[in-house]
């Protein structure tokens, strides 16, 4: 493969994690659980909370996003907040295999 044609090639898959990554922030700041839980992998879904909790499939997953999205950690804005840590998302195809979430805090920090 050419320096070009793989150069290409890399242009168009970060192209689509960025497209697939947006979608699901997109998702969270919606405050739509479905739509997140639709970006992740049936069969080889994973979520490691800061916490250092690892929840394994997609029930596992549903249950430990519902807090947030019941509002126990306060109103999800869609908008920066005091929360301060990132998330890695690990992408196979067009599906989320595992996220990983590091933070600043024990809990998230929703205004």
């Amino acid at each position: 493969m050419s320096q070009q044609a793989l150069s290409s090639k890399v242009n168009a898959r970060r192209d689509e994690l960025l497209k697939l990554s947006n979608g699901l922030i997109d998702a969270f700041n919606r405050h739509d659980l479905d739509g997140v839980m639709a970006y992740f992998a049936p069969e080889a879904a994973v979520y490691d909370e800061l916490n250092g909790t690892v929840n394994d499939g997609l029930a596992a997953i549903r249950a430990a996003f519902a807090p947030q999205f019941d509002g126990a950690f306060g109103e999800m804005k869609g908008q920066p907040t005091a929360w301060r840590g990132l998330d890695l998302l690990h992408w196979e195809g067009d599906q989320l295999v595992r996220k990983v979430t590091y933070a600043k805090a024990r809990a998230p920090l929703f205004e």
